[in-house]
């Protein structure tokens, strides 16, 4: 950010720019502010249902604690379900902080600016949801404990328990590093703020004054955790893929289930991030102007990319499956395409990946709201996706199973109502959760839309109002 000090010096010699500057300054904080203020209506209720709907998966998660996993559609044959299922998907969308705040602050792509706070916050949301759905599938939370005394490190399940924990751990400092300018200036905000706000922001702003050296050692920082988080982000979501293909059951045991997996997350992260600004700019109309149709395109452009990787190794995956012709992979791909669980699969081809790959592409579509619709599609999808990888295999064991409960049928798994229960009390708690962190902290980084405005490119502001003006004193006579 050396154009960004230069600028200063520059601008200590030019009130008048230096005043436009404080100007832009303010401008910028007082529409990223407006989105602090109390909740609306509409908020409010959203707020209340989502709560309702995390405290039913509470209950649904209490049944389940006093009677065990026979609460549950899980079996001896079929040990996972949609816990396992939802665990791949979070982690998979948590992978938006990834691509676009680390790799695109990294290649120096400017235009990520406003968005890169709304793509780390879904990162540690969804870390802070998806992590914990392993413990639910163990039946016992106090299992936990023996895979850190008692694991081996053979176990990729111990592996996961590292990486996720690291990834979330390096997520967390990742997104709280760039907020400490922002923070800096909601303390130093002249309006009312109650106590325990302005208590907390001086708290997270460590002392910051915006000073050249304070700068430096912030890029630094950033820019290290950039570098780090990125092969972080990939390990995780390859431990994940070691737990399926490091198994020898048809379906899993494959060796591109570890990129496969990693496309796949950066997909569906995408697509999350979409959606989350479609959410916000409507919430938030003033954030129009710094979130625009351009940003949309582009992201949009990103994802029909990684669409068509994606499609490619699900092309290969199934074709290589399909050419083997062996007795327990052509029954996995007979229960796929036209057995029991062809309409997932194909709800899952045709909804979620090749109909939003034409709208993504066709520029008729290419519209906030045709994006929107395409980032919605791809992420119901990529749920499916998840079920059709994991419930069919299990469905397709090497050896004949026997159905003692009723005898003569075949053995499925159907989620009960607390498996139901505890999902929609888990997407529930993601979005509550981001929806209180988009009131309590800004969701556009004031410091870096500030660098980025028009006006701030003849004579940068330091970062905060409280810098710009101090600027701004030391150059009017």
């Amino acid at each position: 950010m050396a154009s960004q000090h230069g600028g200063q010096k520059a601008g200590a010699g030019n009130p008048q720019a230096m005043s436009a500057a404080v100007a832009a300054s303010r401008a910028v904080e007082a529409d990223i502010l407006s989105t602090l203020g109390p909740m609306s209506r509409g908020q409010k209720t959203c707020a209340l249902i989502l709560g309702a709907v995390c405290g039913w998966g509470l209950c649904a998660y209490i049944h389940q604690l006093r009677i065990g996993l026979s609460a549950t559609a899980m079996t001896d044959y079929f040990s996972w379900g949609v816990y396992i299922i939802n665990f791949v998907f979070f982690i998979g969308i948590s992978h938006a902080g990834t691509l676009v705040s680390a790799i695109l602050r990294v290649t120096g792509a400017e235009w990520r600016r406003p968005i890169t706070r709304m793509a780390e916050g879904i990162t540690v949301m969804a870390l802070m949801i998806g992590g914990p759905m392993v413990i639910v599938d163990m039946g016992r939370p106090d299992r936990i404990w023996h895979v850190l005394v008692y694991g081996r490190l053979s176990s990729p399940i111990l592996w996961d328990l590292c990486s996720v924990t690291t990834y979330l751990t390096g997520s967390l400092i990742y997104l709280y590093l760039p907020m400490i300018p922002d923070m800096a200036i909601l303390r130093d905000h002249p309006g009312y703020l109650a106590p325990w706000r302005r208590s907390l922001y001086r708290r997270l702003s460590l002392g910051w004054t915006g000073t050249t050296d304070q700068w430096k050692r912030l890029h630094a920082a950033i820019g290290v955790m950039a570098l780090v988080i990125i092969p972080v982000a990939i390990s995780v979501h390859t431990v994940v893929s070691w737990i399926f293909s490091m198994t020898l059951r048809p379906g899993w045991h494959s060796t591109i289930f570890g990129p496969y997996f990693v496309v796949g997350a950066i997909f569906s992260g995408i697509a999350a991030l979409l959606t989350a600004m479609t959410v916000f700019v409507t919430i938030f109309p003033v954030l129009h102007k710094y979130i625009t149709l351009d940003h949309f395109k582009k992201l949009a452009s990103l994802l029909l990319a990684v669409n068509l990787i994606y499609i490619y190794f699900t092309v290969s995956e199934y074709l290589t499956m399909g050419y083997m012709s062996e007795s327990p992979d052509r029954k996995l791909m007979d229960a796929l395409f036209s057995g029991p669980y062809a309409t997932q699969f194909w709800l899952m081809a045709i909804f979620g990946l090749f109909i939003p790959a034409l709208m993504l592409a066709l520029p008729v579509t290419r519209t906030m709201r045709g994006i929107l619709v395409a980032s919605l599609l791809i992420n119901v999808g990529m749920w499916l996706k998840r079920y059709v990888i994991v419930v069919p295999t299990l469905n397709s064991p090497f050896m004949p199973v026997l159905n003692l409960v009723h005898p003569g049928q075949p053995i499925h798994y159907v989620p009960t109502w607390v498996e139901w229960s505890i999902t929609a009390g888990a997407f529930a708690g993601f979005c509550l959760l981001y929806l209180l962190f988009s009131k309590v902290f800004p969701i556009v980084s004031m410091w870096e839309v500030e660098e980025d405005a028009p006006a701030a490119h003849a004579a940068p502001a330091a970062g905060s109002v409280a810098g710009a003006a101090n600027l701004a004193r030391e150059a009017l006579p």
